[in-house]
């Protein structure tokens, strides 16, 4: 249910997103043209081996809210366990933001410990940031990259969450969690 030819974009949206936020959630993306046509390129992240993902992502870790925050403003409709890369420094990377922006609500993710829970008064804050830059340069820069719906529903996300002020739930009209979870 996503137009074809765009998962280069979405993907580089997901890291402007996360870049504007001062979320630094998604590794270095550039879009180019190379051998085999346009697309995309993000830069490598060596995981951390020592952290057992399996448990970690249950946990109520505040890197991992900053994750969950992130997902529900681009409604990423596939966050995997897999996709969490912790790193030896102790940050976290999300990959695969190819399956993200959807005009309908679709958030599918493993990290649901926030559901309902209050936003914190800085994450509001970040969010009224977000929300301002997108009404500019940076606003422009990913309105090329996903389709006008696809942008005003992200504005409207990123107003609502300020507007009620907690994470969301899940929606009981299609399974909450990507399968498979990993």
């Amino acid at each position: 249910d996503f137009a074809d030819g765009c998962l280069a974009h979405r993907e580089y949206a997901a890291y402007l997103v996360s870049h504007h936020l001062g979320f630094d959630l998604v590794p270095l993306t550039i879009l180019r043209d190379g051998p085999y046509g346009f697309g995309m390129v993000q830069q490598w992240i060596d995981i951390d081996e020592e952290v057992e993902l399996a448990k970690f992502f249950a946990t109520d870790d505040p890197r991992l809210r900053a994750m969950a925050l992130f997902d529900a403003i681009i409604n990423n409709t596939d966050r995997k366990i897999g996709h969490l890369l912790p790193t030896a420094e102790g940050h976290i990377y999300g990959c695969d933001h190819g399956v993200t922006f959807h005009a309908e609500d679709k958030l599918r993710t493993v990290l649901w410990q926030w559901e309902q829970l209050a936003l914190l008064d800085s994450e509001i804050a970040m969010l009224k940031v977000l929300e301002t830059k997108l009404n500019g340069k940076a606003g422009d820069a990913i309105q090329q990259l996903i389709t006008s719906a696809e942008f005003n529903a992200l504005k409207l996300r990123v107003t609502r969450l300020q507007e009620v002020k907690v994470f969301p739930s899940p929606s009981p009209d299609w399974p909450a969690v990507p399968w498979p979870p990993f």
